[in-house]
């Protein structure tokens, strides 16, 4: 994920594809109660990843979709446009990362929950999704919502402030809140079909076009840029130097790692419901997956 030109690109690829690789398993992980919950006849699928989908506030970033959905819907039904012509190596896929949230994270996510009052988890699910404003703003802009990103710069500003940082939603009591919006929503309000379903191994769920959203997502959070540069850029200036690429790792692998455990440990019984009460998890998920994204686009 680095731009840059001559040897120095070559010698950074094996850091930032192991970067890439970690992140992408504790991101997969982690996430993987954040659209899940059983409830009554509708399902909160556990998709492995995190493009969070906001109920009641942004904030809440649990991902489950509404209560209305149906996730055994047939094709062309609530909207839904499924199509997945690799299901037999999604389903494997699929299956080994759930392995992974059994035997790595959830564990991990009990021992988090053991120690760390809800309280203080739910501010810091609050703080990084605070960090995450700008490709929120900008696609609101992207898709001439303007008053959406209004809001969106709105809840920064006060969260950032009254709310220590972003710890505590402030923002929600002053009724600032709008649909979340993503490069993935972006490309579907200017016409881009989702193209097939996808399941990569440590690595949420995601469509053809979600997947070329998400990296959209990632240039334009300036974090990356200007912060921990992952995404290095000749002649433009970060805190942490671009020479100091191990600064970088550590600083965007041993975040997004304690994202995930606190995000896993939030979900804990909301995911467990939903193993337990779905025999075919994989299609439960895709066509949650694929409605929720759906119904994103269309608002």
């Amino acid at each position: 994920m680095t731009i840059k030109s001559g040897t120095r690109a070559t010698d950074d690829r094996g850091m930032m594809y192991g970067m890439i690789l970690l992140a992408g398993l504790l991101w997969l992980t982690g996430c993987a109660g954040q659209r899940s919950a059983a409830n009554d006849a509708s399902l909160h699928p556990p998709a492995l990843g995190t493009r969070p989908v906001p109920q009641e506030t942004p904030t809440a970033e649990t991902g489950a979709p509404p209560e209305d959905f149906d996730p055994f819907a047939k094709p062309g039904e609530e909207g839904l446009e499924e199509y997945d012509p690799w299901e037999p190596l999604n389903t494997k896929i699929f299956e080994f990362n759930r392995q992974v949230d059994r035997w790595i994270l959830k564990p991990v996510a009990k021992g988090y929950n053991f120690v760390v009052p809800n309280p203080v988890q739910v501010g810091v699910r609050n703080f990084f999704y605070n960090l995450r404003f700008p490709p929120r703003f900008f696609n609101n802009i992207f898709q001439g919502k303007l008053k959406g990103a209004g809001i969106e710069a709105g809840r920064f500003l006060v969260n950032t402030t009254a709310g220590i940082g972003g710890f505590i939603d402030v923002a929600q009591h002053l009724d600032l809140r709008t649909p979340e919006e993503d490069t993935g929503q972006t490309l579907g309000f200017y016409g881009v079909g989702p193209g097939p379903y996808i399941v990569l191994p440590l690595l949420p769920p995601f469509t053809a076009r979600d997947l070329l959203g998400y990296a959209g997502d990632i240039f334009l959070n300036p974090i990356n840029w200007l912060v921990a540069p992952i995404i290095e850029v000749d002649g433009v200036p970060s805190v942490i130097a671009h020479k100091n690429r191990t600064t970088t790792t550590v600083v965007q692998l041993s975040g997004r790692t304690y994202e995930i455990v606190n995000d896993r440990s939030l979900n804990l019984e909301k995911f467990q419901g939903v193993e337990e009460a779905t025999l075919d998890l994989y299609t439960a998920v895709r066509n949650a997956y694929l409605q929720t994204r759906a119904k994103a686009i269309r608002e």
